[in-house]
């Protein structure tokens, strides 16, 4: 059995950035592990541009940002296997994996660094009624399709869910000369970026109907037309609402979960509102030497942010391995969140172990206008943001001193609510 001290589940730009730094932390024997034929994970298929602006200061298109870290990774001499599929980690850490070269194989690692991203909701998750024509597409599914196997899904279409992916996918059908008739949003609210909603729906005049979703799907063979229907704030559906839409092609956008089966089969404590792992300052699950980061840790909104938390998991990694890290003698601070915050990454903190300043994300529940962020030890407010407007599409982030931390001698609890004025 092969032994390295870093094996890195995942070739996306997760994996990637957390080699670079793993390596730049001193470590040398690091593999990547990627089931596709290629690294660079989903950014291969999204060829339009937004990427980098935080990592590199210049706009990018996906493509070029997996590519620069790529060529990172080949400069710093990270070994990496493609066609590679994990079949299962141990309690050990000992790493199950089959390709057509080797066959099945195991691998002992010191450290595992969990980056396997994040995969689309189903139509089965969703109970519309209805036969099973073709024509129906994951919105990731379509774009994989017009962008890298050059197939054009449909012509006349609508969208459900106005996720980030699903507003991408209204612009590039425009496009390629489809006609997108509407997106429809289950939530009195879009899920996806203000940005995207102006530059893919917006400028090209596609209507979003918030408070809506699919009652029907019409057609055998194909999809021939859709009936959406107004909900109420239980999200049924109100009868006499119904507006029929004649359609051959139905994109869903409805929502993105965390690749975690590998996860749960070691025994990794989970979150049940990110359904991704529980971790601590360092991005370490409740295995010890087991990193999470990146959408399977919780789904992001920029790939920047994946990035970074990624580069942070890396360091962490490489300091486990090296017996850099001090030794657990602090006590352990549980985040809470409050009134409208709906998780935190981390969910604990040893303020002995953290670093100097400690980035802290969350998403909110709803939309909230003019209202402030508050940070509490234990019961003293130390922070108290303004926002002019929060919404669930958009990662919210408070940094943490260390030094304030530890000032406080018998601290239990951070919590971190949404206060209106």
């Amino acid at each position: 059995m092969k032994a390295y001290d870093i094996v890195i589940i995942g070739g996306g730009p997760a994996g990637l950035a957390a080699a670079a730094s793993a390596k730049r932390s001193g470590t040398d024997s690091i593999l990547i592990l990627e089931r596709d034929k290629e690294l660079g994970g989903i950014l291969n298929q999204c060829i339009h541009n937004g990427f980098g602006l935080h990592t590199f200061k210049e706009e990018l298109t996906g493509p070029e940002y997996a590519g620069r870290f790529i060529d990172q990774v080949k400069e710093l001499g990270i070994e990496y296997r493609l066609n590679t599929m994990v079949m299962d980690i141990s309690h050990e850490k000992v790493v199950t994996a089959m390709n057509r070269e080797e066959g099945m194989f195991r691998i002992q690692a010191k450290a595992v660094i969990l980056a396997m991203g994040c995969r689309e909701r189903s139509r089965g998750a969703l109970n519309i009624p209805g036969y099973r024509p073709a024509g129906i597409f994951s919105a990731g599914t379509a774009q994989r399709l017009v962008n890298m196997e050059g197939y054009m899904p449909g012509r006349k279409v609508v969208i459900l869910g106005s996720g980030d992916i699903g507003l991408i996918m209204a612009r590039r059908m425009t496009l390629e000369g489809a006609e997108v008739k509407v997106v429809a949003e289950l939530m009195p609210y879009s899920g996806g970026l203000k940005r995207n909603i102006v530059q893919c729906l917006d400028d090209f005049g596609i209507p979003l109907k918030l408070s809506h979703t699919v009652v029907e799907i019409r057609g055998k063979e194909r999809v021939e037309g859709i009936t959406l229907a107004q909900v109420d704030e239980h999200s049924k559906p109100i009868p006499g609402t119904e507006e029929d839409y004649e359609c051959d092609t139905l994109l869903l956008s409805v929502g993105l979960i965390p690749e975690n089966e590998l996860s749960r089969g070691m025994g990794v404590e989970m979150n049940s509102v990110t359904s991704g792992p529980s971790v601590n300052e360092s991005l370490e699950t409740s295995l010890e030497g087991v990193f999470a980061c990146g959408n399977v840790l919780h789904v992001h909104d920029l790939v920047d942010f994946v990035s970074e938390e990624a580069a942070a998991a890396g360091r962490n990694a490489a300091s486990y391995v090296q017996g850099k890290r001090k030794e657990d003698g602090g006590r352990i601070v549980h985040l809470k969140p409050e009134n409208g915050v709906r998780y935190t990454v981390p969910v604990t903190i040893n303020p002995e172990r953290m670093d100097e300043t400690q980035i802290v994300r969350f998403r909110v529940g709803n939309v909230y206008k003019n209202c402030y962020i508050g940070v509490y030890l234990n019961d003293e407010q130390i922070l108290h943001k303004k926002r002019q407007v929060m919404a669930p599409g958009e990662m919210e982030e408070v940094k943490l001193l260390r030094e304030k931390l530890l000032a406080v001698k018998d601290l239990e609890t951070i919590t971190i609510r949404i206060e209106e004025e």
